[in-house]
């Protein structure tokens, strides 16, 4: 089994940044502390929103970050109940806290799904031989033809055609009753009435006959050739009526509730782009594939202009207007009466389906509801407002007619999804405000104060300080982190070092906010990289450098090709993951130490890491405005050459519960199975894979986990289903590729 470098890129633990927006309480029940005020109220200390450690008699500047200081207000004397959490306004806007009214409305699912054309069954027939006969010349003598009813298909001969024409000229010679019983033989053979009559009034017979078309099509399958013997009953020719296909689908198990018979689907095929098909759902499987976990939905669709074609590719997606408990909601369908094995078939009264004869169904009968006018819509929230822990749904309400803004955990039972909201079946009433952005800052918050927060409802945690100035922070714990290190020659690592010279150039350019210099050492480093040597390495690291390498040539040239300083510090967030990566499994030394720096700051509190040379932090993506905001998380030091290489120290790893790591160990293997969908260019089973993730992060208790494991699996938990949810959606496999993010490897390394 061949070797393959882990790649590890770590990521920040970034949720720890609510300590920042909001100061510690007294006993855990206040936010702010007790700071001195002059009667009249103002303001006599200034702090950082950033450092709230930094706290100063006037305002001015940060002596960390370099921000401007803000005032420090006192906290509210009301004692707070457990899960709320009280903050300045300036700290929630800091903290970007956003927040939308829950509301009563009909919410439309989009139901995403892939498939192929595929041919009409009840639109394909086969030609059968008629007769024992051998095939002396075929008219159609290949498939693809495209034949109208009458065409002459193939020419036989048969002696037993023979003996029937010579049976009819005798039952005629001697007046038989059994005329019109030979004569209907003959029609049963293909003859025609005007064949017959020749034969009839000529008396003379012939062994051979030309076998026509009794309708039209194209030929799909041809299943004789010239010479051929055939029995009765033999099959020579299959044709399909291609002006109406099938849509063959995969619907997630998930999805099954919004589906509906007779429910329209709208689907796109890459041949013909920017035209919308539409089509009719005639049938859903009552099985469910086990492997994939979807069910068969076949939609019927007119293709009159010929553009479909079987086993095209199609994205597909279908409607549905959602209401309470569940409910699907069609408007169109109010009173109607549909075929029940005909979903197009429509009608305003009962009656009988003019194409299979059956009684039509109501609506109501097949699964869709009329919304009555008294009846009030569900009650949704957005489902970014919605933190999803297990079986859990948390959300955080902001408390009406308080001083200052004020939040408090609530657990509310959710329904099923519909784009991007949850029905609420329980514990939310119309017109409350919720979270819909910052609420995993907020509970983070609550348990870096020790205080129960809904995503930890048992309380503590907690957390300390956090330095952007440069300074390196201990952490680790008992065991290690482990990646492959390859065995490589001095000659390649000389000729690397090379490349990673020009790469920390290019950090340093951006730190001083040079976008020239950036430029100039992103060709350079393309330079740099034709001149390694592939050929000094041997087996895996072969493999893996050819793998890094394209990496790396990529984001090189990128840069290289770049002239503005935002979008170059974009594209060097993922060439420093890749180089960091790069580093550590050629076991490439450098005459300073390299290091991995993180800054939560970056991207609008997005947050990103960066590798540097030198552990004075130099921020590459704030440039001189905040040069030493960003915290090293990891030295990479020379390792041990060969094998697997293990680091104390330099990685947060957590002692996690047994528990926790069989169901991550559940998430690793849907993880897997993306990894596997990718290299097999396997766009439906990406998407099925990362349904699947999805479902497995779902599963994965949070309450396992204490403290700082429990605060890094949010940060964490919240990546991975990110990236899952943009596969899922994606249209494209490069797509998918793009956001096929590292997140769930970091977490092994994590969880020991």
């Amino acid at each position: 089994m061949k070797k393959i470098g882990i790649h590890i890129i770590v990521l920040v633990i970034g949720l720890a940044a609510g300590a920042f927006f909001f100061g510690g309480g007294k006993g855990g029940d206040e936010v702010g502390g007790e700071h001195d005020h002059d009667k009249a109220g103002a303001f006599t200390k200034w702090t950082c929103s950033m450092h709230p450690q930094i706290q100063q008699p006037k305002p001015g500047k940060c002596p960390i970050c370099g921000m401007d200081l803000i005032p420090l207000k006192k906290g509210s004397k009301k004692s707070l109940r457990p899960r709320e959490l009280v903050m300045s306004p300036e700290a929630r806007d800091l903290a970007r806290i956003n927040t939308v009214e829950v509301k009563r409305r009909l919410v439309d699912a989009k139901i995403n799904m892939v498939g192929k054309i595929d041919y009409d069954e009840t639109r394909t027939k086969t030609i059968a031989a008629w007769f024992p006969a051998r095939i002396d010349k075929l008219y159609v003598d290949y498939t693809g033809i495209d034949v109208r009813k009458g065409d002459h298909l193939a020419y036989i001969y048969s002696p037993e055609l023979l003996t029937a024409q010579r049976e009819l000229i005798s039952a005629i010679k001697f007046k038989s009753a059994d005329v019109e019983t030979v004569k209907e033989k003959l029609r049963l053979w293909g003859l025609s009435e005007e064949k017959i009559r020749t034969i009839e009034e000529s008396g003379e017979t012939d062994d051979h006959m030309d076998i026509d078309a009794p309708f039209g099509g194209i030929v799909i399958r041809k299943e004789v050739d010239e010479g051929d013997y055939v029995k009765t009953g033999g099959a020579l020719f299959k044709i399909a009526d291609l002006s109406k296909v099938w849509v063959q689908l995969d619907a997630y198990e998930s999805d099954l509730p919004w589906l509906r018979y007779g429910q329209k689907v709208e689907f796109e095929v890459e041949a013909v782009p920017g035209k919308i098909f539409e089509g009719v759902v005639t049938f859903i499987s009552p099985m469910l594939d086990p492997k994939t976990r979807t069910v068969k939905v076949r939609v019927n669709a007119d293709n009159a202009d010929f553009l479909l074609k079987p086993d095209m590719f199609v994205h597909a997606t279908a409607f549905a207007t959602l209401a309470g408990g569940g409910k699907v909601i069609s408007k169109d369908l109010a009173g109607k009466w549909i075929g029940p094995m005909h979903p197009e078939i429509l009608r305003d009264k009962p009656g009988k389906c003019p194409i299979c004869g059956m009684a039509l169904a109501k609506a109501g009968e097949l699964g869709y509801s009329v919304m009555k006018t008294a009846e009030k819509p569900p009650l949704v929230v957005p489902t970014s407002a919605v933190l999803k822990t297990g079986k859990r749904s948390v959300v955080y309400v902001e408390i009406p007619d308080k001083d200052e803004p004020t939040y408090e955990g609530r657990e509310i039972l959710v329904g099923p999804r519909a784009g991007g909201y949850y029905i609420v079946e329980e514990g939310l009433m119309e017109g409350e405000r919720v979270v819909t952005e910052g609420a995993f800052k907020i509970d983070s918050a609550l348990q870096i104060l020790a205080k129960p927060s809904m995503m930890s409802p048992d309380g503590g945690g907690g957390g300390g300080g956090h330095d952007h100035g440069g300074k390196k922070k201990a952490s680790g714990g008992k065991g290690g982190m482990k990646m492959t290190v390859y065995d490589v020659s001095d000659a390649f690592k000389k000729q690397l070092s090379a490349v990673f010279g020009h790469f920390f150039a290019m950090q340093s350019a951006l730190a001083d906010d040079n976008a020239k210099g950036t430029k100039s050492a992103g060709d350079q480093m393309v330079k740099a990289l034709a001149g390694v040597d592939m050929k000094l390495l041997k087996n895996d690291a072969h493999m893996a450098w050819m793998n890094d390498l394209t990496s790396i040539k990529d984001g090189a040239e990128k840069m290289a090709a770049e002239t503005n300083l935002d979008a170059q510090r974009k594209l060097f967030v993922v060439l420093s993951k890749v180089m960091a990566t790069a580093g550590m499994s050629y076991a490439v030394s450098f005459e300073e130490p390299a290091v991995v720096v993180n800054c939560p700051m970056a991207f609008d509190g997005k947050g990103a890491d960066w590798l540097q040379l030198g552990e004075k932090v130099r921020n590459p993506y704030f440039g001189k405005a905040m040069i030493g905001c960003g915290d090293v998380k990891m030295k990479m030091e020379a390792p041990r050459k060969g094998g697997e290489h293990e680091t104390h120290g330099k990685m947060k790893v957590f002692q996690v519960d047994e528990a926790f790591k069989k169901q991550l160990a559940s998430v690793y293997v849907d993880y897997f199975s993306i990894q596997k969908s990718l290299a097999d260019d396997d766009f439906v089973a990406l998407r099925k894979s990362s349904k699947k993730l999805e479902a497995a992060l779902e599963k994965v208790d949070m309450k396992l986990l204490k403290g700082d494991a429990h605060m890094a699996w949010m940060s964490q938990m919240g990546e991975i289903q990110k990236t899952a949810d943009a596969i899922r959606k994606s249209d494209k496999i490069d797509t998918g590729a793009g956001g096929f993010s590292p997140s769930v490897r970091n977490l092994g390394t994590h969880c020991g």
